[in-house]
């Protein structure tokens, strides 16, 4: 599929910061079908039922974006790959050098993507400095985006904020998936430092936005998910 050809529907990315798997599947079912795709991470990855919630998602014919960042030896991340690939995982995550990410990228089997993460959106240029990088945001984005695609990974997690950049210098095939994503309405920071609107992001050339506490934390959240919905659906036409 080319990235022009990504369903609407699919283009947002719910992620379920819960406590628990039965959480999760409440959220699930809250949302309904105004949701198709879903991120589940660390959180749920330490509570029973990770894997049970995966294979039941990918039942209920959802996408599944699962987000562990993986950062290990590269034998170890590309096992760790496979068997997420043989459950039919959708979208993960790896973090590292160039190794680590052709191991991931060599780990992937049927419909799988391997993302890069670049640069996390609570990190801000100060973090980066006290980090040791000596360069800008943008530019490490950039330069990891080249690399992951070396690597032989299908895309970045990348801040909407860098994707005009990765947009006009990276190969027009990488996935950018965008997390930060707050609504006009709902733009408290908290722990998100580099965040943009729905719109924004989309218009910035992003393919998938990931939301989740604005989502989750919503009076109505499948309320919230229609809108966010429509205003990609508006920012795409």
């Amino acid at each position: 599929m080319t990235l022009s050809a990504i369903p609407v529907q699919d283009r947002l990315i719910a992620a379920l910061d819960v406590p628990d798997a039965e959480a999760a599947r409440a959220l699930v079912g809250r949302l309904g079908d105004a949701v198709s795709f879903y991120k589940i991470g660390m959180e749920l990855c330490m509570a029973p039922g990770f894997f049970e919630l995966l294979d039941w998602l990918k039942r209920e014919r959802k996408k599944v974006f699962v987000d562990l960042k993986f950062f290990d030896i590269p034998e170890t991340v590309l096992r760790a790959v496979r068997n997420l690939a043989e459950r039919g995982a959708d979208f993960c995550t790896v973090h590292g050098n160039q190794s680590i990410m052709q191991a991931a990228a060599a780990g992937k089997t049927g419909d799988t993507k391997v993302l890069a993460v670049t640069a996390l959106t609570s990190l801000d240029q100060g973090d980066l400095d006290d980090l040791g990088f000596d360069c800008d945001i943008p530019t490490l984005v950039l330069s990891r985006a080249r690399r992951a695609l070396q690597a032989g990974c299908d895309g970045v997690v990348s801040s909407g904020l860098e994707v005009p950049r990765l947009r006009l210098e990276a190969p027009k095939e990488l996935i950018c998936v965008t997390p930060g994503i707050r609504p006009v309405e709902n733009r408290v920071v908290a722990d998100q430092k580099r965040i943009m609107t729905p719109a924004e992001a989309i218009r910035a050339g992003a393919d998938y936005l990931v939301i989740g506490r604005p989502i989750r934390d919503a009076a109505d959240p499948r309320a919230m998910a229609l809108a966010i919905q429509q205003e990609i659906g508006s920012a795409l036409g």
